[in-house]
């Protein structure tokens, strides 16, 4: 295709003559149906919805009629007679429907010149590669009697992305697993207690709601919702709430927990306690599960939420925890990244040491079940054009640079920051567990909708169910079975 022109530039009335002809070939994207949806609002299932498509008339998805209309739009707009022309009137008829891949001409033709207003009649045809037309029909526009030439503008780059679509697919997987029985911890006000009885109604949870009942019925009130059947089991305060929530899990009455509206230290001082806890001889740690609209899969971090500053034998674990994670979602060898500030060891940045030893454990099978590579920057670790421009594609282990699933992150401060940035400026939706312990525990924040907590438990009840809640120190790649959840 030739590069359109630097600038646009009109044919004035007078210019004109019967009979001139202008026209422009654009290929219709799947995209460009979502931007013509999203922009008129139109989301007839016959142009969206695959299943539908597939059932009505025209067996498959088609483009809205108006598409093919707008550019015939475009034509008269920059081309003939170009900027400055006013649309008076347009009739269509649609022959035949345009599907994702035809290449759609769309022409239009002076018919006719009136002196009056300088008011053009012009016949209108889209037509696919073939030659056959699709649509026809009439404009009348008022031509522009004065010569206009402008920079052409150019168009703003647009990324596409259904927000939720994601978690609801893994909802949707959980929902075949019976429910597991959750001890949703301390939730004591509308957003979190809603959440919780949101996720029981989508079938992955049974809750048991541990907390002051007082409170957690007040709750129940502002958040108009029903605790008819709901089981509740009477706290004084947060940390009494979370210590008997522990204790739940420790005796196998729940198999998850859940935090409510409290502080995440207020949890995890209970869980973390040796004797008393929900400790075994794995490292408890949090990963995240991101949405980013600009990536092309699921994204993992860890950890930014439990370890403030891991030892080498602690990143070995909280790797492994995240690469089973991934391995019960559906992932069949996950792609580890040990991020650091470059991408060659130096003795000087001890993150690099870190990341040199965790891959060399993961050849010698201390860790398992995943591919690990680092050190890494961010940027190598997800970008494919960075990794190439700096020669990370190539060469033995190079599978994890500009594909990573898991980003591992130094310590908690770098690992809390890259998350909060994902999610403020990267526009990235966040579930997580802590893993590790005897049971998971769905750490939410306070300002989560009730869709993302619904989320979280959708991992956990995924984890519990195909995963288990305990796994062994390096555990065997044959234990995990693969569900497609994430695929």
């Amino acid at each position: 295709m030739a590069e359109a022109p630097a600038f646009f530039e009109n044919r004035t009335f007078a210019e004109i003559r019967v009979g001139d002809t202008a026209s422009l070939t654009r290929t219709l994207r799947a995209q460009d149906i979502r931007l013509f949806a999203a922009a008129s609002g139109d989301v007839n299932p016959a142009h969206l919805d695959r299943d539908y498509a597939a059932t009505d008339r025209f067996h498959g998805v088609i483009a809205h009629g108006f598409w093919g209309g707008s550019l015939i739009s475009a034509v008269l707009g920059t081309e003939l007679p170009g900027p400055g022309t006013v649309y008076v009137a347009q009739s269509l008829r649609f022959l035949s429907p345009v599907r994702i891949g035809d290449a759609i001409t769309a022409r239009v033709t002076v018919r006719e010149k009136h002196e009056d207003r300088a008011r053009l009649v012009l016949d209108c045809a889209c037509l696919d590669a073939t030659g056959e037309l699709v649509i026809t029909g009439q404009a009348e526009v008022l031509a522009p009697t004065e010569k206009i030439r402008r920079p052409r503008v150019l168009l703003p780059e647009i990324y596409l992305h259904e927000r939720g679509a994601v978690w609801r697919k893994l909802v949707e997987a959980a929902r075949a697993l019976p429910p597991i029985r959750t001890a949703v911890v301390h939730p004591c006000n509308a957003l979190s207690l809603a959440g919780a009885l949101a996720a029981a109604r989508a079938g992955l949870i049974v809750p048991v709601l541990v907390g002051p009942q007082a409170k957690i019925v007040a709750a129940a009130r502002a958040a108009g919702e029903s605790l008819d059947g709901v089981a509740i089991v009477d706290a004084p305060h947060s940390h009494a709430a979370a210590e008997q929530a522990v204790a739940l899990a420790r005796a196998g009455a729940v198999a998850a927990l859940m935090k409510g509206a409290l502080h995440t230290d207020e949890i995890l001082s209970p869980a973390l306690v040796k004797a008393t806890g929900l400790r075994t001889e794995r490292r408890m740690s949090h990963v995240y599960a991101f949405d980013v609209p600009h990536y092309r899969k699921h994204l993992f971090l860890t950890d930014a939420a439990v370890n403030i500053a891991p030892t080498l034998e602690e990143k070995r674990e909280i790797v492994q925890n995240a690469i089973d994670l991934c391995r019960t979602l559906g992932i069949a060898e996950p792609r580890a990244a040990i991020l650091s500030a470059v991408e060659t060891v130096a003795t000087k940045l001890g993150s690099t040491l870190d990341a040199a030893a965790l891959c060399k454990m993961a050849e010698r099978g201390q860790i398992t079940c995943g591919c690990v590579d680092g050190p890494l920057a961010f940027d190598t670790a997800v970008s494919r054009e960075a990794a190439r421009a700096k020669g990370l594609d190539k060469g033995l282990g190079r599978a994890v640079a500009g594909d990573a699933d898991i980003l591992v992150t130094p310590d908690l401060v770098s690992g809390n920051m890259l998350a909060k940035q994902l999610i403020h400026l990267a526009g990235a939706e966040a579930a997580g567990l802590i893993l590790g312990g005897r049971v998971p525990i769905v750490l939410t924040s306070r300002a989560d909708s009730a869709e993302m907590r619904a989320a979280s438990c959708a991992l956990a009840q995924l984890f519990v169910h195909r995963g288990g809640s305990v796994a062994p120190a390096a555990s065997p790649c044959a234990g995990a079975q693969q569900t497609g959840a994430l695929a």
